[in-house]
């Protein structure tokens, strides 16, 4: 008998959010080891002759898009951060928005340990950042780094939950799925709130007048994405132009696209998620990871990895994400308004808790924004090298933990399914 795989074509397959879950999982765990290739390599190159070629390439390589008298122009470095990421923001809006109406933050039972989860998560490494930093002779400065280590990657701890996903219960799957979509829309707010320079108004009113129109499209029924396109495009331009940071378009844009099916059965929603989530998980990713973890390690001494950014981000992501997400889940679950995930222990939970210190791509993300000048760009080398540090130690002690959880749980179901007569005298 032969199977043939499903198209974007086959709307029965699409229109089934366990089907679109198991193909989210399956492309993240995919992209997850990409993006630790890539990201190796970046480091390799950058500690070896070729690193003065690497930056070059990155920040000496411009490309002009131009129509008429108007003229965009920016480095290679400056497209992969906010042109490629604002198609990586879109997805992650879709994401969103499909799992709030039908997916795991569709009822406020399934949002409830998640929600209290992730605002621990994001909440308790943000407090030891500044703890550490707080009284820095340059606190200033070093304190813009507070969200570095309040964000989880998605594909690197959904990477390293393939390697033991076998042994676990699907709700825990689920749990740290919300728990990362959540972790993303605080993301978005922060950068939206707390990284925003100089507001151009007028640009800001353009970009209303094309969220207004996307709104109509929705509105009126449209399913034919190359009008939102137009749209999503111009949006893209002002909200660049504007002082935001124009990845925050991507998400507004995905949040004006219809999930509901039209008239044939088809949602646009769902066929955009199932095309552009490939490209998103194996090749933008893995392309933002190689521009933006090539860490040059020659000049670095004992003094840079114990100094406060990279501590504040390493025990951040290390023992912030663990207590935030851990502790917050104990509370809420011991005061009874929520529930351990169906056939999970306490053990497990806290397995999945230091995955949720794996904060790759979106601590990054963050951190460049935070230290955005050259003035302090030897803050962004250690709150790079804490992001390394941080999500490394996370992610070998989630697996270990997970393992030796699992390990413990199967052996007790054994004991426990072992016949009645086992061990005792029959006569």
């Amino acid at each position: 008998m032969s199977t043939t795989l499903p198209t974007h074509k086959d709307t029965s397959v699409l229109n089934r959010p366990m089907h679109m879950l198991q193909e989210f999982f399956r492309l993240e765990a995919t992209g997850g080891f990409i993006l630790l290739f890539f990201a190796v390599l970046a480091l390799g190159i950058a500690n070896s002759p070729l690193y003065a070629t690497y930056t070059g390439v990155l920040k000496d390589t411009y490309g002009t898009i131009a129509i008429g008298d108007a003229a965009l122009s920016k480095s290679l470095g400056h497209w992969i951060n906010d042109g490629l990421m604002a198609i990586f923001f879109f997805v992650v809006g879709l994401e969103i928005k499909r799992e709030m109406i039908e997916g795991s933050l569709a009822s406020w039972r399934q949002v409830v340990l998640p929600l209290v989860a992730a605002v621990g998560g994001m909440a308790v490494p943000g407090l030891i950042y500044w703890f550490i930093n707080a009284d820095y002779h340059v606190a200033e400065t070093t304190l813009r780094g507070w969200a570095i280590p309040g964000a989880t990657d998605i594909a690197f701890a959904i990477g390293i939950y393939a390697l033991v996903g076998k042994y676990l219960p699907t709700s825990l799957k689920i749990f740290l799925l919300a728990l990362a979509v959540i972790d993303d829309m605080g993301a978005i707010v922060i950068i939206a709130l707390f990284y925003t320079d100089g507001l151009a108004v007028p640009n800001l009113g353009l970009a209303a007048l094309c969220v207004a129109g996307l709104i109509t499209l929705n509105r009126m029924g449209v399913c034919k994405f190359s009008w939102y396109l137009v749209f999503g495009l111009a949006l893209w331009v002002c909200v660049l132009k504007s002082g935001v940071h124009a990845t925050i378009a991507g998400v507004i844009f995905a949040l004006t696209i219809p999930l509901k099916p039209n008239a044939k059965g088809e949602s646009l929603l769902r066929e955009l998620i199932h095309d552009l989530h490939p490209v998103v998980a194996l090749v933008i990713l893995p392309l933002f990871a190689f521009a933006n973890a090539g860490v040059n390690l020659s000049g670095a001494t004992w003094a840079i990895a114990v100094d406060n950014v990279t501590l504040g981000v390493a025990l951040g992501l290390f023992l912030g994400k663990q207590i935030g997400v851990l502790g917050l889940s104990w509370v809420v679950i011991k005061a009874g308004f929520a529930r351990l995930p169906e056939g999970a222990t306490w053990m497990q939970l806290w397995g999945v808790s230091c995955l949720a210190g794996i904060g790759f791509t979106m601590s990054l993300f963050i951190a460049a924004l935070a230290f955005n000048t050259p003035e302090m760009a030897i803050y962004l080398t250690e709150a790079k090298l804490g992001i390394l540090g941080g999500s490394a130690l996370s992610a070998v002690t989630g697996l270990i933990v997970i393992r030796l959880a699992s390990r413990d749980k199967r052996a007790t179901e054994g004991e426990n399914i072992r016949p009645l007569h086992q061990g005792k005298h029959v006569g």
